[in-house]
């Protein structure tokens, strides 16, 4: 009798196909300075920010994939991934950015916007950094349940006339080549790594100058005891002189 053993050959999902990150320096940059804005403001919450990497959405099926350029997720572990699987995390990305081009403009517009919205991705924004189909250069899209003729339900995407992310709690507004991310609770702007840098010096110089300020005080203080002081024995010297001379001190 012949046994058969069959053996189940692992599935690979790979986390990179080879392909540049981005087209050009400017959308490279916005892509960087968009997942590192985020991931510093989502610090410390249960969420991620990943850039570039492969979203997988169909278990057992590796070529149900897309690489979407920054996306959010929340309700997972905070940190990087190589690749994210939906069906092991079992959330889907909250917020989906695409910095756009003329090149990736049908795929941007068409079959990924018809996929997030699929997967039931909240929302969707294209950032067009050089102007080149977006007038405006940012369009965001917003998840929403609309009733057909029928009757039926179905999800699709109404355009965000005002710039707010609701998952996310920020403003977006269009800063040049970049996107500006702005707190609704108090209004501060989410600060990209180089104004975080001048910020921090600008914060060192101001300490350095509290410092020096603090430094003069204390050595004026210090002036201000010892001429105290050297007053004081020059009172008591002169004191003595005059009782010597059978002075009273206090009848002078």
């Amino acid at each position: 009798m012949t046994t058969l053993l069959q053996t189940t050959t692992p599935i690979d999902y790979p986390s990179g196909d080879g392909r540049p990150v981005a087209e050009t320096f400017v959308h490279l940059y916005a892509i960087l300075t968009t997942l590192e804005v985020l991931r510093q403001y989502l610090e410390g919450r249960q969420a991620t920010v990943l850039a570039n990497q492969f979203l997988y959405y169909a278990p057992g099926v590796p070529s149900s994939r897309v690489a979407p350029d920054v996306m959010v997720i929340f309700g997972v572990e905070p940190g990087g991934r190589d690749h994210y699987k939906t069906w092991e995390e079992g959330r889907v990305p909250a917020v989906i950015f695409e910095i756009t081009s003329a090149g990736t403009r049908k795929k941007d517009q068409g079959d990924k916007k018809t996929l997030y919205a699929l997967l039931g991705v909240q929302e969707y924004w294209l950032f067009d950094p050089k102007g080149e189909w977006i007038a405006e250069q940012l369009q965001g899209y917003r998840l929403e349940s609309v009733v057909q003729e029928d009757g039926e339900y179905v999800h699709r995407y109404q355009s965000i006339e005002d710039g707010l992310s609701v998952p996310l709690g920020l403003r977006l507004q269009v800063e040049g080549e970049l996107m500006g991310f702005y707190r609704l609770d108090n209004g501060q702007k989410l600060l990209i790594p180089g104004e975080l840098a001048v910020e921090v010096r600008r914060g060192a110089e101001r300490l350095e100058r509290a410092e020096q300020r603090a430094a003069a005080e204390q050595q004026a203080r210090e002036q201000a005891e010892q001429r105290a002081t050297q007053a004081e024995q020059r009172a008591a010297e002169l004191a003595e002189r005059l009782r010597a001379l059978g002075i009273d001190p206090e009848q002078v």
